[in-house]
């Protein structure tokens, strides 16, 4: 649970029940109780920590869900008790325009105050976090992913399968949506999980050259485990210089933002501010003419730590000029998981990626998490997918 910027604690909570205890009470017929297999902490999850969200005290962090249905609601009809699955990070109802468009990231009967929730996160509908040794997950029949392989194929791959509830679709759509394809050349921006599960990305959907850019060595390093060409951003401000120095010239076909709102300025002398803008500006400049951009980076509406009035409302110095004149295209907001977690299932079921493998993925209990998220604030080159009931470990 966050406490307060700086501090998660473990907390004993109530068994949960089907029911919207903000809502009176109110029946979820349509929902499931979890066993949580693993749940992993995310990136989004320390912008929280760090305090640079309004998230409230006491909110019970987790989006990243996989788990084990052990009871279900009076209206469930096609999920049932013992199935493995994967919980999309997105919750939705399945019956508004915006689900019948699959465009589930924004929802719009799931958050009173705006389209779009999930678990566990600031001003997403107050939904509880995942997190936990149990869950609650309502909309079942739409909303889960129910493993099609056997009980010992699904623990022998459960670290990577534990990618498809939020990092690996992020990744992927940030590629697809930047348009990388058969022979692309591509520019990522970030090298955390999310980064790294967007180089995979790329190379699943066939990219001639995926450069991965951080400050961070240890991030880098895995980067360059699994083929990406890497730029040290620390030492370098100009990435044109850079790109060119790889492909022998100074663009891409297309770039991706896997860092988001907190991102700092480049080089030895701006490595060590934050310049929020500075990743998009980058894209905008090292991108073709016509070339697009993918932003699952987290941008908010609110951010009280920031340096500035103008980014403490989310409006940064974007050159939004540049981007009209080469004629760019962004694609921001959630990544719609539904939308790719399938597919990126059987990839991983039929052996043709290994995700946990490519963001380092680290398993520890869940009495663990205040430790995990010290050391992935550090830039711990690490995925933590916590454990709580010691199934993923006992599995490995």
């Amino acid at each position: 649970m966050y406490q307060r910027p700086g501090e998660v604690t473990v907390e004993d909570l109530d068994f949960p029940k089907l029911e919207l205890a903000e809502q009176n009470g109110r029946k979820l017929e349509h929902g499931v109780i979890l066993k949580v297999l693993a749940t992993n902490i995310c990136g989004s999850d320390q912008h929280m920590v760090r305090g640079r969200t309004t998230a409230p005290a006491g909110l019970t962090l987790g989006h990243e869900i996989t788990g084990e249905v052990i009871e279900t609601g009076r209206d469930v009809e096609f999920i049932k008790k013992g199935d493995l699955v994967s919980v999309p990070f997105n919750i939705a109802c399945g019956r508004c325009r915006n689900c019948k468009e699959r465009h589930t990231g924004v929802c719009e009967n799931v958050n009173r105050d705006r389209p779009g929730a999930a678990y566990g996160y600031v001003d997403m509908g107050g939904w509880h976090g995942g997190q936990a040794r149990y869950a609650v997950v309502p909309y079942a029949d739409f909303n889960l992913l129910k493993f099609p392989a056997d009980r010992d194929t699904v623990m022998a791959k459960l670290e990577d399968l534990a990618m498809l509830s939020d990092i690996f679709p992020t990744g992927y759509h940030g590629a697809y949506t930047a348009g990388v394809t058969t022979g692309s050349t591509v520019y990522v921006a970030g090298a955390g999980p999310v980064g790294l599960a967007c180089a995979t990305a790329c190379h699943v959907l066939g990219a001639a050259v995926v450069i991965v850019g951080d400050m961070n060595e240890g991030r880098l390093g895995q980067a360059r485990e699994f083929g990406c060409e890497t730029i040290d951003l620390s030492r370098h401000d100009d990435v044109a210089e850079q790109i060119e120095q790889i492909l022998g010239v100074g663009e891409v076909d297309a770039a991706v933002d896997c860092v988001g709102f907190e991102a700092r300025g480049h080089g030895p002398k701006g490595s060590a501010g934050e310049q929020p803008a500075t990743v998009l500006n980058t894209l905008m400049d090292i991108t073709r003419a016509a070339g697009g951009l993918g932003i699952p980076g987290l941008y908010v509406t609110g951010d009280p730590g920031a340096e500035d009035e103008n980014a403490k409302v989310g409006q940064l110095g974007l050159r939004i000029g540049l981007g009209w004149a080469k004629s760019l295209y962004f694609v921001t907001g959630q990544c719609p998981v539904m939308s790719y977690n399938r597919q990126l299932m059987m990839s991983i079921l039929y052996d043709k990626v290994q995700i946990a493998r490519n963001v380092n993925a680290a398993v520890i209990p869940l009495d663990q998490a205040p430790e995990g998220y010290a050391e992935f604030d550090k830039g711990a080159a690490r995925k933590y997918i916590l454990d709580p009931h010691g199934v993923v470990a006992a599995a490995a």
